[in-house]
């Protein structure tokens, strides 16, 4: 016991403190199941588009491969018991600027393509959650194009 309040207080001190499980308020699990919500739309989630998930999140939110799988399992719990994208564009929007919520928008674009094509499904979910995250239209179609550009897609 002492010494996980020791290592509790290490972490406070390095400023590093990140939570080792994603609550309902982590603003990282709110982002991840909006993620899992655009992958699973076309009701197939393999390895491989897992992994490139769990790639994403480990980048964007400097986890570890565990850590980023872990978020993923919580993830998919989280949207699968969501009736609506307000449960998590709302956390969201309390935790992060402009800025955080137009990264969190190209997350969602990067993770449409993660299978190489973006759907009409898909682009409208994350239509749906950039008006939630009060990004506006124009930021998320400059968004759009940007994520499919480097992904090789070109204009459509």
């Amino acid at each position: 016991m002492f010494r996980s309040i020791s290592d509790f207080v290490g972490e406070i001190a390095r400023g590093a403190r990140h939570p080792r499980s994603f609550g309902d308020t982590d603003y990282r699990l709110a982002a991840a199941a909006l993620l899992v919500h655009v992958v699973t739309l076309d009701q197939k989630f393999d390895e491989a588009e897992r992994a490139k998930l769990c790639g994403v999140l480990a980048y964007r939110f400097d986890l570890s491969p565990e850590e980023a799988e872990k978020l993923v399992l919580a993830a998919l719990a989280a949207d699968r018991e969501a009736v609506d994208l307000y449960r998590f564009t709302s956390v969201l929007n309390h935790a992060l600027d402009e800025e955080g919520r137009r990264r969190i928008v190209e997350m969602m674009f990067e993770a449409a393509y993660v299978d190489g094509k973006l759907t009409e499904f898909e682009d409208n979910v994350v239509w749906r959650a950039s008006e939630l995250l009060n990004v506006p239209a124009r930021e998320r179609v400059n968004i759009r194009r940007s994520v499919r550009e480097d992904k090789g897609e070109g204009e459509k």
